[in-house]
């Protein structure tokens, strides 16, 4: 390669100062396709993806923007490959930097993106960890951006877990200043020193907010976007009973959104479960922007993919 090797492992490997850019270029791309006209910017090129998880957006949503660019898409699953016998993160890391431009992976814990990336020669890409989920976020500040014509000055709540979708959204309100409200059961909160990094970098910016509560009602009230996510993610099913009752009220209804701001967005990284997480009437209703955002992953990475690899 003819410059560093930069990576995509959580939001801010992006600086702050490029999002406007990924965003701009996102749109772009957006409008392109429905023009029908497909890019060349990663011809010749082959990214590899890998997938120790299973997957619908992040697999079809790679590999068709993989395509849309020009590019070949190498879908790699752990049990068609030597990962299922035990073969290190890192050898595989090396052998596929031999063969391909980059690396997206879908994982389990975050300690496996960041293993692959250290030993990887071309960037890698998280399509999912424990920890972080930053594509999705990127798609959905996007659709935020798109729907309401900015990101700041917006008052985010998420409802449910404090997990990777949770960390990230965090993460994001640190970045950018935003003001983000989460409302999760105790012993189902964020990891304290991600929020206390997050609150650090907002009070360098001097706007932005971070509360955290048990009280889906507290953090619903006056938002503009509400999220949500699923309340057993994958590798949790055995605990799913116990998780449908410390969630018991938490679902993002028409009760609950009575309460946000008029026209507030709801978002869903999906898959949903209707009737838990979140209602069918709100999902499948005027306010959900579910759809954009689930389309919006295959433009966003797509300019991700194009900032990290094409020349």
């Amino acid at each position: 390669m003819t410059r560093d090797k930069r990576d995509f492992l959580i939001l801010g490997d992006i600086p702050v100062a490029d999002w406007p850019g990924v965003f701009e270029r996102t749109a772009a791309l957006k409008a392109s396709r429905a023009r029908g006209e497909r890019g060349g910017t990663l011809a010749g090129k082959s990214i590899a993806l890998v997938f120790e998880k299973a997957s619908t957006r992040t697999r079809v949503s790679f590999e068709v923007g993989v395509f849309d660019l020009g590019g070949h898409a190498v879908v790699i699953t752990s049990q068609g490959s030597q990962i299922a016998r035990g073969e290190p993160i890192e050898d595989t890391a090396r052998v596929l930097s031999g063969y391909c431009h980059a690396i997206m992976l879908r994982t389990f814990g975050h300690d496996r993106v960041t293993a692959l990336a250290r030993a990887a020669k071309v960037p890698v890409i998280n399509g999912l960890t424990d920890q972080h989920h930053p594509c999705q976020v990127a798609a959905d500040l996007f659709t935020v951006r798109e729907r309401r014509g900015r990101i700041d000055g917006l008052r985010y709540a998420w409802i449910g877990d404090g997990n990777n979708m949770a960390a990230s959204w965090i993460e994001a309100a640190g970045m950018f200043g935003l003001d983000l409200a989460l409302a999760c059961p105790e012993g189902y909160r964020p990891d304290p020193a991600l929020v206390a990094e997050a609150h650090a970098r907002q009070a360098a910016l001097g706007r932005g907010s971070i509360a955290i509560s048990s009280d889906p009602r507290d953090a619903a009230r006056g938002a503009d976007v509400v999220s949500t996510d699923v309340w057993a993610s994958m590798g949790q099913e055995d605990e799913a009973a116990a998780r449908q009752v410390a969630f018991a009220g938490y679902c993002v209804d028409a009760a609950l959104m009575a309460l946000a701001a008029p026209g507030a967005l709801v978002l869903h990284c999906l898959p949903a479960h209707r009737g838990e997480e979140i209602s069918g009437d709100v999902i499948d209703g005027p306010q959900s922007a579910v759809w954009d955002q689930a389309e919006n992953r295959l433009h966003v990475q797509k300019a991700i993919l194009e900032y990290l690899v094409a020349p």
